[in-house]
């Protein structure tokens, strides 16, 4: 059982991995025009649920919902939080303290089923984008941003760690 100041690293690494993905996202927005994720579309998908709608044929096409952006962001780094205590969970609590890039980097890897099995399907763009105009592009980009979740991982449990564990 991990201690309270695990939980709270691992609370904080999936805070700043998915922060890290966001700074990725900019980077790529910035500097070479590709656009991210839209998370109030996140948002619009999770508040279309309680009506019964889980998939949609487009999620853009969707009709708009009150606060489909707040809840959307909120989401984002919920789930961010989520993968971070479920990686130390899976790892362990003593990852925390003497992390290592590989058990990092691949959890951050395997997450992007999440996107190919679970969103993009039900956004109306097939298993890992394969109703997506450039199927190849989408999957490329899915992967990069969780790789970066994962470095993310690492590198805020680096710094972290010694504020956290001494």
């Amino acid at each position: 059982m991990p201690s309270a100041t695990h939980v709270v690293g691992a609370v904080l690494i999936g805070l700043g991995a998915t922060l890290a993905i966001d700074l990725w996202g900019l980077v790529l927005k910035r500097g070479f025009g590709i656009v991210s994720l839209n998370y109030c579309l996140l948002g619009r998908w999770l508040l279309h649920m309680p009506e019964g709608t889980l998939v949609h044929r487009s999620i853009g096409a969707a009709r708009p919902k009150a606060y489909e952006c707040p809840v959307g962001w909120s989401a984002h780094y919920l789930i961010g939080t989520v993968f971070g205590l479920a990686f130390v969970l899976i790892a362990s609590a003593a990852w925390l303290e003497r992390p290592t890039v590989l058990p990092a980097l691949g959890f951050g890897v395997v997450t992007v089923a999440v996107p190919w099995l679970v969103m993009q399907p039900a956004f109306g763009l097939g298993i890992a984008a394969s109703k997506a105009p450039k199927p190849s592009q989408a999957r490329l980009k899915s992967l990069m941003t969780h790789t970066v979740f994962g470095l993310g991982l690492y590198c805020w449990a680096v710094l972290l760690g010694p504020l956290l564990f001494g």
